[in-house]
């Protein structure tokens, strides 16, 4: 792994991919090919800019003439593909946004990905996948968790494209011998977020005092994972993971949203002493649910434990607090995304039939 092409890296995993690669790798070369489109945001990577080991293109993975200039220019022996729309409400409302990105845009990507390495000696290459814990659906309450061989079961827009592109990363390794591996993981927090997410929304609004919706009876279950947690076991199974292999990722907690969301609220009212929206919890705002709404995942992550040796080292406590001093401290990082207008288009358009008022 020396020439690493990372897809999406101007969002929120793929730059905390990329900041962890050139802290923890200065031997390597990171290209970075993002559309920027909302959620991209450069101002992620700006302390790398005139880097030596880091070079961004704008661009689509579905452009192949692209792509493929990319890989032979750069001599490009890992491709870590973060490029995915993302976001289930965003899903519900313009679905084929995320077929078009996540099934064809991956389709093209592995296509050009095997024009390339054809003739090449697979040892020393790898196409890293990464992916959701969503594909598996949703558990009842006494379920045991998701492991590596648990049945697809996706319910959302977005989870059926997610599970359409992990097939297709592994029809490519069975049919064409390209060395994959795939990451299925859990909610991520941490850093850089796009604040459409739970936790930045959250955080962002009990700031400004707008309430805090909180979807059904919020009892919800999710598990979370740090996003530095995140990265590092992308390195190690990028480093030590078997070709043809999937690992299940996650942080080992079962929250609900309504328990994630007072969390929060709590070590704000610790930090913000003089917030004159203290109790922040009173900001609460039950509103309808959403449609299809997955009430509780949960993962096994027994093998990436057994063979790789990877644990987080975050527990959900540390990581919320160091989350939310993260976005006190980055305000203008913040607030340069809140105002755009298509975040506020997005956000009176998911949020007023459901009676909350940006």
């Amino acid at each position: 792994m020396r020439n690493i092409l990372v897809t999406g890296g101007a969002g929120f995993i793929g730059s905390n991919f990329i900041h962890w690669l050139t802290e923890h790798n200065l031997d390597l070369s990171v290209v970075n090919l993002d559309a920027l489109t909302y959620a991209g945001n450069l101002e992620n990577l700006k302390n790398l800019e005139g880097s030596n080991h880091y070079h961004f293109i704008q661009g689509d993975i579905a452009d192949q003439v692209l792509v493929e200039s990319i890989l032979r220019e750069y001599e490009i022996d890992t491709v870590v593909n973060f490029a995915a729309e993302s976001h289930v409400d965003r899903s519900i409302l313009s679905p084929m946004d995320f077929l078009k990105t996540n099934v064809v845009g991956t389709g093209l990507l592995l296509d050009s990905v095997r024009k390339i390495w054809k003739d090449k000696n697979p040892e020393g290459l790898r196409f890293h996948h990464i992916s959701t814990d969503e594909v598996f659906g949703s558990l009842g309450p006494g379920d045991p968790p998701f492991c590596e061989t648990s049945q697809y079961s996706p319910n959302s827009p977005y989870s059926a494209s997610k599970a359409a592109s992990d097939h297709l990363v592994r029809a490519y390794h069975h049919t064409y011998g390209l060395p994959i591996t795939i990451s299925n993981c859990t909610n991520n927090y941490g850093p850089f977020q796009f604040p459409e997410k739970l936790i930045p929304l959250v955080i962002m609004n009990c700031i400004k005092g707008n309430p805090l919706p909180v979807y059904g009876d919020g009892r919800q279950v999710r598990d979370w994972l740090y996003v530095e947690d995140h990265c590092k076991a992308i390195q190690m199974i990028l480093e030590n993971g078997r070709a043809g292999e999937t690992y299940l990722l996650g942080g080992e907690n079962q929250p609900t949203n309504l328990e994630i969301i007072q969390q929060i609220t709590s070590i704000l009212d610790e930090l913000l002493p003089d917030s004159p929206f203290k109790p922040h919890a009173n900001l609460i705002k039950f509103v309808p649910d959403r449609p299809g709404h997955d009430r509780r995942y949960a993962m096994d992550i027994s093998k990436v434990r057994r063979e790789l040796n990877w644990n987080p080292d975050h527990d959900l406590e540390k990581g919320l607090r160091a989350t939310v001093e993260w976005y006190l401290s980055n305000q203008e990082w913040v607030n340069a995304l809140a105002n755009r207008e298509e975040f506020g288009s997005w956000m009176n358009k998911n949020y007023s039939n459901r009676g909350v008022e940006k």
